[in-house]
């Protein structure tokens, strides 16, 4: 599908990502794809019964976007191992980053979870974690996070972003840039961290260069005030880390999305409306909302309002569903 053809609805929707209620496909559903065009959907383990019921939801959802004119949905889950992992037996457990030891480790970790996703409809994975954390440090990631080394993260993250890609899953790098030396935990509040970019750029930033410069997919901003940097907004709705540290700085042209918007450190602090505009402002390509809710939709006429509105916005969000698109071609067509 060529950009130049959508719509100025379809260019607001595939901005979105979004969760829904329910383990097939629903009234709402089909709203979410039909009315709202969004350009994916993430599965939680409401949404999870068995292998057969997920493979018949994703073809469900696929062939129902298909018949609608819309663009194939990214179909994402948060399947870590370890602490995060949506999908339980009989998908293979894994124990998670902390107790992969070798390249080995994450290699078959990354192999057996791409198949396992692949062959139920998933076509993109909320992993890998390439915070970093100094030892004994009580970081919030502690049980999340490859280890304490930054090189020993790149090389362990690479490992798995290219065997996922390799066989057409979708890797995302979280959560830029970096909140292994953070112990609030943003699901419930706003931490703020005040390292300097140049001590963030030799150690939290390491693992992030080398998931770009081996072209992952897509990069999940976290909802961390990062003030040396941008002392108003959290990474997920600022224009200095998304725009000028990770695009233009570390030139990074993959689709960058936030993290949950409604996580307590977003949602406790900020109206929808302001978060949407500041992504806009931001040029980040997806905003991720992962409860069914008012919000979506809100978010979406919040959009569109602004693309029919700004003749700059509207461009940026060109832009966004390019790289969305070209993702798409790449990876689902």
């Amino acid at each position: 599908m060529n950009i130049s053809d959508f719509s100025a609805e379809q260019i607001a929707g595939q901005r979105l990502m979004v969760g829904f209620e329910g383990t097939g496909l629903t009234r709402e559903l089909m709203f979410l794809i039909d009315t709202l065009k969004v350009g994916g959907i993430i599965l939680f383990t409401r949404n999870i019964k068995n292998p057969g019921q997920i493979k018949n939801l994703c073809k469900s959802a696929q062939d129902y976007a298909r018949s609608c004119g819309q663009p194939p949905l990214i179909i994402s889950i948060d399947q870590e191992g370890g602490q995060v992992a949506r999908l339980k037996e009989p998908f293979t457990q894994f124990p998670g980053n902390p107790a992969m030891k070798s390249e080995e480790d994450a290699a078959g970790y990354a192999e057996t979870t791409a198949s396992e996703l692949l062959e139920v409809g998933i076509n993109m994975n909320m992993a890998p974690v390439m915070d970093v954390a100094q030892e004994g440090a009580g970081s919030v990631m502690s049980g999340r996070i490859f280890g304490s080394d930054p090189y020993w993260v790149s090389k362990m993250g690479v490992m798995v972003i290219e065997r996922f890609q390799s066989r057409k899953l979708m890797a995302v790098a979280k959560h830029f840039p970096g909140i292994g030396r953070t112990v609030l935990d943003s699901h419930l509040e706003l931490p703020a961290f005040d390292a300097e970019l140049t001590e963030m750029e030799s150690f939290d930033l390491i693992p992030f260069e080398a998931a770009i410069r081996h072209n992952v997919s897509g990069v999940m901003l976290s909802h961390i005030l990062y003030v040396k940097i941008d002392s108003e907004w959290p990474a997920s709705l600022s224009k200095r880390i998304a725009k000028e540290l990770l695009r233009d700085c570390m030139g990074y042209d993959g689709i960058v999305m936030t993290d949950d918007l409604d996580m307590g450190a977003i949602k406790n602090h900020y109206e929808i409306e302001t978060s949407i505009r500041q992504i806009l402002s931001a040029g980040i390509d997806m905003a991720l909302i992962c409860h069914a809710g008012s919000d979506i939709e809100f978010s979406f006429e919040e959009i569109l309002k602004s693309i029919h509105d700004s003749k700059e916005i509207k461009m940026d969000a060109e832009k966004s569903v390019s790289r969305i698109m070209r993702h798409k071609e790449k990876y689902l067509l």
